[in-house]
């Protein structure tokens, strides 16, 4: 069994360094983390007979109990909503606080009208005392922020209201 230390310790290294996934086997048990964007995925299994864990990373212990591993074990970040056409819903990849601006005394990365590219970052999620910048992934213009700063967030929780380009 991975002590949760251990598993805390292998998120670090996974983020900062250049892997995308770390599979580790242990005594039954297996360990796979995967970091798709700038989040990370954590499964711990056991034996096909035994139940499954599914951790979001950063998340500090098992939240729900799952049958036998499979694909939809995985917690991939949702897929972003749109609620017309040419608008897209940014959403949060974890759990954590939002920032809007690099630091306290700082400007907003976006706001109301700012136009952005796919890689442009719209705000910061700590989560675990790690800042994780989070990129619009679309080409537009931001119509809405619709958290505040210093707010809560959850996984797939809406930030932003985009206007496709």
């Amino acid at each position: 069994m991975f002590k949760l230390n251990e598993i805390k310790e292998l998120i670090k290294l996974v983020d900062q360094s250049s892997l995308q996934e770390l599979e580790i086997q242990n005594e039954g048990f297996k360990l796979f983390l995967r970091k798709p964007g700038r989040t990370e995925s954590v499964i711990v299994s056991s034996a096909p007979a035994q139940p499954a864990y599914s951790v979001s990373a950063p998340a500090a212990a098992p939240s729900e109990a799952l049958p036998e591993p499979s694909a939809a074990a995985v917690r991939e970040p949702a897929p972003a909503a749109t609620s017309s056409a040419d608008l897209h819903t940014i959403v949060s990849p974890m759990v954590g606080t939002f920032y809007g601006s690099p630091s306290p005394d700082a400007a907003p990365y976006v706001s109301p009208g700012s136009k952005v590219n796919e890689k442009s970052v719209v705000c910061i999620i700590e989560a675990m005392k790690l800042m994780n910048e989070i990129e619009a992934e679309v080409k537009g213009e931001i119509v809405e922020v619709l958290v505040d700063n210093g707010q809560l967030v959850e996984y797939g929780q809406p930030l932003f209201l985009l206007k496709k380009q």
